[in-house]
């Protein structure tokens, strides 16, 4: 008798833990402040006050890790948060067969982000790459401790590796979509990161064409090579 209660009391542990670890960011989101978001400094150097968590999964998004954004590292300025979610809804009819992964932004309270070296201020995001397999099927580039979350996946200079395609019109989609959400919260993108090589690729696809003229992309070579995902500088007056 005593055996089985020990069961069922580790079975109920680890069924509150798994309900936590999937929709405890998502119950947080609940209780969060209603108070305006002030970002403070840079993104280099930097703060907020009032973060926002972006939720864990939608129609056609999920975040990089459930505990990521459980222990908030998917917090952005309100306004930030509007306009990703904003991008996610224009594309839901547009592209009903992607799914997109965005991954880590920044701490509640802003400030020194390991390992990178930005996302200080609630205005960075990061955005995997929409990928299909090698027989161009829409699917989602898996993100695990086993391949940090998905930042130690490498593609070549054509997009590809043993196991996957960047889906370029998905991502011009994405990011034109991020462009008009973002000037009808009354943002801007500052600067988009992305490895020039498949920078190339990218604006050579249908959706491409022009995008470098409508959205400033970086030309210099980042610390880190992006080329399994895109990085994203907002700008924004409190």
């Amino acid at each position: 008798m005593k055996k089985h209660r020990i069961i069922l009391v580790l079975a109920v542990i680890i069924a509150l833990l798994t309900a936590i670890v999937y929709w405890g960011n998502d119950w947080l989101i609940a209780v969060e402040s209603g108070a305006p978001s002030t970002s403070r400094g840079t993104t280099s150097d930097g703060s907020i006050d009032y973060a926002k968590r972006l939720p864990s999964s939608g129609p056609n998004f999920i975040t990089y890790s459930r505990v990521g954004s459980l222990i908030g590292r998917t917090c952005v300025h309100e306004k930030v948060r509007a306009t990703v979610l904003g991008a996610y809804a224009r594309l839901v009819h547009e592209l009903s067969g992607t799914m997109y992964v965005y991954a880590e932004t920044g701490w509640p309270d802003g400030g020194g982000f390991w390992p990178h070296k930005t996302h200080e201020n609630g205005l960075s995001v990061d955005f995997m790459v929409p990928v299909k397999t090698l027989n161009g099927e829409p699917t989602v580039l898996p993100t695990h401790i086993f391949n940090k979350f998905g930042y130690s996946v490498e593609f070549d200079a054509a997009g590809k590796n043993p196991e996957y395609l960047i889906d370029f019109e998905a991502m011009a989609a994405h990011i034109r979509a991020i462009h008009s959400s973002a000037s009808e919260q009354g943002i801007g993108i500052r600067v988009v990161i992305f490895d020039s090589e498949l920078q190339k690729q990218l604006f050579a696809s249908r959706l491409g064409r022009g995008l470098g003229t409508l959205v400033t992309f970086s030309t210099k070579p980042a610390w880190v090579r992006h080329d399994e995902h895109y990085h994203i500088d907002f700008t924004i007056r409190n």
